[in-house]
């Protein structure tokens, strides 16, 4: 029996919410039907796409492959019904993007993929650097649309947002580590923990913030800007990591497994949407843009 699009579509739910209930309450539909759905994708594919335990589900190393195929086969199916739906992709134009270093592998690499299938005539360029430059260019007319992290937007009279993606903060831990089997783990808990600092957009800042306001001065043990170097130090127990759920995967590149834990208490969490001068007309590759980015959000967000 092949595989449905709606089982993909329940898996995906499972996989960025963590557990059968949480999926089932975003889709607005039984804990029983997400459960069998993702059983029977498994018996089809022959694989444990989830390891059961009594806080939720973990991805497996599988599932993880199998979870980039199940989001670029609804994004294609998106693209197909677009095609037939009376929208015509426009034959030329340019678009220029601007997008921070902890979006840039995570949420444009896909959707800029799908852009250029939908619109190939457009000659599109980007430009990778940090928030606060972004927003000057698009101020200045020198960007079109930026995909950012709008949660710490400077200016928000001159620009406007749509939130694509909202990220939670979670701890990476060390397969083994003694939190990892903790009942409930507390920003005090990691107080005295050596951490893995990643210094890209906001999260040094959120980070330092969070362990202040228990009076804590953060260990760090290292300072990289490069999320797999963040996860490789973790995966061989250099320290631990709080960072937002976007960017985790369960495996390093050497193919060590690292955990994700949820904290207790009020954490701050990561929006990551498109951004554009306020009031300026966005040329129609823009709008396409704009448009094909929202479409995708429904396809991750809803049956």
């Amino acid at each position: 029996m092949a595989f449905t699009i709606r089982q993909l579509q329940f898996f995906i739910a499972v996989a960025e919410q963590g557990t059968v209930s949480g999926a089932a309450q975003n889709l607005s539909i039984s804990q029983s039907s997400v459960t069998e759905a993702i059983k029977e994708l498994e018996s089809d594919l022959g694989v444990e796409l989830f390891e059961r335990h009594p806080r939720g589900l973990n991805i497996t190393h599988k599932g993880h492959q199998f979870l980039r195929h199940a989001t670029k086969i609804l994004a294609d199916v998106s693209d197909a019904r677009r095609s037939f739906s009376g929208e015509q992709a426009v034959a030329g134009g340019r678009l220029q993007l601007g997008v921070t270093s902890l979006v840039a592998g995570y949420v444009l690499s896909d959707l800029l993929a799908r852009y250029r299938r939908a619109y190939p005539g457009v000659e599109v360029s980007a430009i990778e650097d940090n928030g606060d430059y972004l927003e000057h260019l698009l101020i200045g007319g020198k960007l079109d649309i930026a995909v950012m992290v709008t949660s710490n937007l400077r200016d928000r009279t001159a620009l406007q947002s749509e939130i694509l993606e909202v990220s939670a903060y979670r701890l990476w831990l060390p397969l083994g580590h003694p939190l990892a089997g903790a009942d409930i783990i507390g920003i005090g808990d990691i107080a005295g923990e050596p951490l893995i600092m990643l210094t890209v957009d906001e999260i040094e800042e959120n980070t330092g913030k969070l362990l202040t306001a228990i009076g804590a001065k953060p260990h760090v043990a290292f300072r990289t800007r490069s999320v797999e170097a963040v996860r490789s130090l973790v995966a061989t127990g250099a320290g631990v990591a709080l960072l937002p759920d976007l960017v985790y995967r369960p495996w390093s590149l050497e193919g060590d497994r690292i955990e994700s834990r949820d904290i207790s208490g009020s954490l701050p969490v990561v929006q990551v949407g498109m951004v554009w001068r306020r009031g300026s007309g966005l040329p129609q590759a823009a709008r396409d843009f704009v448009g094909l980015a929202q479409s995708q959000r429904t396809v991750r967000q809803r049956p």
